[in-house]
């Protein structure tokens, strides 16, 4: 996408992180955005912002490790997390209650379409911060299917019938992508401003 912050394209007249906040919301009791830079740029979101806790550009996976590392600081009662994409606006609203269904207290959950895996997609249980954190430190990898074969985890189908044909786990990557994400919007069920 050129370098621009995904987060804040506007889809609808609302940056993508808007969209995933508003569909996320209703599923969990709290939400904490995962991003480097300069927090302030999500001030209008009232949510708070956390950075990786790896140096450089280590991904999805630190972005993960904070999240758990947040919740083990700010919610000690929490036992696991969700997660999700800012550039996927129509991740399913039944996600997390799915996901956690058909993990136990200690598992990992994956949301799965036709097969492929969405890891970013996922029921996170805190207690898994340290291995994750030596993981981080020691396996050479910032992988989050690598540190999923390690660790192990459940796959969570998604691949119902969907009667507005609308890819649930579709994101945006490319300007085409967000075009196609326009066309879709009258089908996928998000609200308009």
């Amino acid at each position: 996408m050129g370098g621009v912050d995904k987060a804040m394209i506007p889809l609808d007249g609302r940056p993508l992180i808007a969209h995933a906040i508003a569909r996320l919301a209703p599923q969990v009791d709290a939400m904490v955005i995962s991003a480097n830079g300069d927090p302030a740029r999500f001030a209008q979101f009232g949510l708070p912002v956390v950075a990786d806790p790896v140096p450089g550009f280590a991904g999805p996976l630190a972005g993960i490790l904070a999240g758990m590392r947040w919740t083990r600081i700010n919610l000690p009662r929490a036992q696991r997390i969700v997660t999700v994409a800012t550039d996927t606006p129509f991740f399913p609203a039944d996600l997390a209650a799915r996901l956690l269904a058909s993990a136990n207290a200690g598992s990992i959950a994956i949301a799965r379409t036709a097969g492929r895996e969405h890891r970013v997609f996922g029921v996170f249980p805190v207690a898994c911060a340290d291995a994750l954190d030596r993981f981080v430190k020691t396996s050479g990898s910032l992988s989050v299917g690598d540190w999923l074969d390690e660790t192990g985890h459940v796959a969570v189908d998604f691949d119902d019938p969907a009667s507005d044909g609308v890819d649930r786990f579709f994101n945006i990557n490319t300007p085409d992508d967000l075009e196609r994400a326009r066309d879709l919007l009258p089908k996928s069920g998000l609200q308009r401003d």
